[in-house]
């Protein structure tokens, strides 16, 4: 019964059906060995040949099943198995041979009444042409494509439509406006009404909108949902390992490098080849942990492999040459790589450059840096954008020596870094508290922040930062008086016989438990008592 073709094949049909693609390709791939399959049975197996993520496998039977529709007079089928081959190539991030498709699908649908298979062409070449010519012709595309849902009775086309006008949006400044749209797009994907293909790539490409906004909020909140459409299916599958990725690159904001480290390196790998797009941010995403790691090397290789698959490389790279020392280097790369790029792709590279002018000694150019980021983020007004910008107008307060007017901007920073749970870049703000403090003569603040910034580095394992910064961290980023305030607290003293064996005041005592509680997160005495002995504070010297 298991050899009989025919029983296989309605198998693998079924397992199609329902998603299991794992399945549906061993059935259909089996059903081919025992017996030809028809046109269509063939294009349910390169489609789930895909699924399963042998892309080069599933390009080479998707070509023969356009052969196939071809020789059997079938221009619709041709026409749409072209624009499938198109996305998959445009997926795997080669543009040109996506070109092609598409300019095959294109010929043979000009000689075919208008019908579905033209708003997908539509969709399609608008895709491709915002990679050269921006965001402009998208609106009319989109505009055109919400037509014909309309007049197809086609939502899918509808939806369509809508990504490209959300993306138009959110390009050009209005992410709300944008978002909104790309939230309406989902329900027809929602609903099962379009093809699954084309309905990952959409949730790939609203992600990497919201990653590129610094909208982590958002992009959390999609990556959950992409991971929720994904459970319909069974077993792993090609969108399971990319969200994989989003999560980790999420995961690394909020500090958990090395869980992060593990999962890209095979994740990683297993993209490549399939998604080269998302292939690209996770060794780019490696490369950042590395270089903040201090393994150079690795991170240099993580680098080279993400460009090769077609990744940006930059802030990473030059903050790689920063820390080794090669700053004009480093500034100089930046400079060329902003040359000629528009304002939301010089984004993500204002807040690196202020750093590396300011290495430099060029804290004019690190001012006229920051007010370029100040703006693009009153425009955009995302959590990311906001975050960066003020965190670049401190660094250049801090750098002009204005120490009291970058306090309360410092304190802006690291509020909305706690907002986006970015753990490395608040160690950052602390250090730059520190340097104020320093500067207003108070020392006391500036060892609390200096400790605070070191402790997290410590805990992240940014070990440049702790080596950088010459001192050991102790538990919960206490100040070495706040240790010895809580060490008395935990042998049982009172405030008074702390402040007595300490020779402070009660006063100050009660100030440095107050700080001490927050740090810890406790709200008692017992509680920092027991937090002490956990830690094995009471052991330090």
């Amino acid at each position: 019964m298991m050899d009989d073709p025919t029983a296989v094949l309605d198998a693998g049909r079924l397992e199609f059906a329902r998603g299991d693609w794992q399945a549906a390709h061993r059935d259909l791939s089996r059903a081919r060995n025992l017996g030809a399959l028809s046109t269509a049975d063939l294009d349910l197996l390169s489609r789930a040949t895909w699924w399963v993520g042998a892309a080069r496998e599933s390009l080479d039977l998707s070509e023969e099943v356009f052969d196939r529709y071809q020789q059997e007079g079938d221009p619709t089928g041709a026409a749409m198995k072209a624009l499938n081959i198109g996305l998959l190539w445009f997926i795997r991030g080669d543009i040109v041979i996506a070109s092609g498709w598409v300019n095959r699908a294109r010929r043979i649908l000009a000689e075919l009444p208008e019908g579905v298979e033209h708003g997908y062409l539509r969709y399609l070449e608008a895709v491709v042409e915002m990679d050269f010519f921006g965001v402009g012709p998208a609106r009319e595309t989109a505009a055109t494509l919400r037509e014909m849902g309309r007049r197809y009775h086609a939502p899918q086309l509808t939806s369509l439509g809508l990504v490209l006008s959300g993306l138009a949006d959110a390009h050009t400044g209005d992410p709300a406006g944008g978002f909104a749209q790309l939230d309406e797009a989902m329900l027809p994907v929602l609903a099962g009404q379009m093809p699954p293909e084309w309905a990952g790539d959409v949730y790939c490409t609203v992600i990497h909108i919201c990653h590129n906004l610094g909208d982590l909020s958002r992009m959390r909140a999609w990556t959950a949902a992409t991971e929720q459409w994904c459970e319909q299916f069974r077993g792993e599958v090609v969108y399971s390992g990319i969200c994989r990725i989003h999560r980790l690159q999420l995961l690394c904001t909020e500090g958990d490098w090395t869980t992060a480290e593990a999962g890209i390196v095979r994740s990683g790998a297993e993209l490549a080849g399939v998604n080269n797009w998302v292939a690209g941010e996770a060794y780019y995403q490696l490369g950042e942990i590395r270089r903040l790691r201090g393994d150079t090397t690795g991170a240099r290789e993580s680098f080279d492999r993400a460009h090769e698959l077609g990744a940006e490389i930059q802030p990473g790279a030059a903050l790689l040459d920063l820390t080794q020392g090669r700053v004009r280097e480093a500034g100089a790369a930046l400079r060329a790589t902003m040359a000629g790029r528009d304002r939301l792709a010089c984004a993500r590279l204002l807040g690196p450059a202020v750093e590396i002018a300011i290495a430099e000694g060029r804290v004019d150019e690190a001012d006229r840096l920051c007010r370029d980021l100040e703006t693009i983020a009153a425009e955009y007004a995302t959590e990311g954008f906001r975050a960066w910008a003020v965190h670049a107008r401190a660094a250049v307060l801090v750098a002009r020596k204005r120490h009291e007017e970058a306090l309360p901007v410092l304190r802006r920073a690291a509020a909305g870094y706690r907002t986006l749970r970015a753990r490395y870049e608040t160690a950052r703000i602390y250090e730059l508290c520190a340097t104020a403090h320093t500067g207003l003569g108070d020392d006391a603040a500036a060892e609390s922040d200096l400790a605070t910034a070191v402790a997290i580095y410590a805990e992240l394992g940014a070990l440049p930062d702790v080596a950088r910064l010459g001192t050991v961290p102790l538990p919960g980023g206490l100040t070495a008086r706040e240790a010895e305030v809580l060490r008395q607290i935990a042998a049982g003293a009172s405030n008074r016989d702390a402040a007595a064996a300490l020779f402070i005041s009660v006063k100050t005592v009660d100030r440095h438990l107050a700080n001490i509680f927050t740090k810890i997160d406790v709200s008692s005495r017992t509680a920092a008592a027991a937090w002490a002995h956990e830690h094995r504070l009471t052991r330090l010297g």
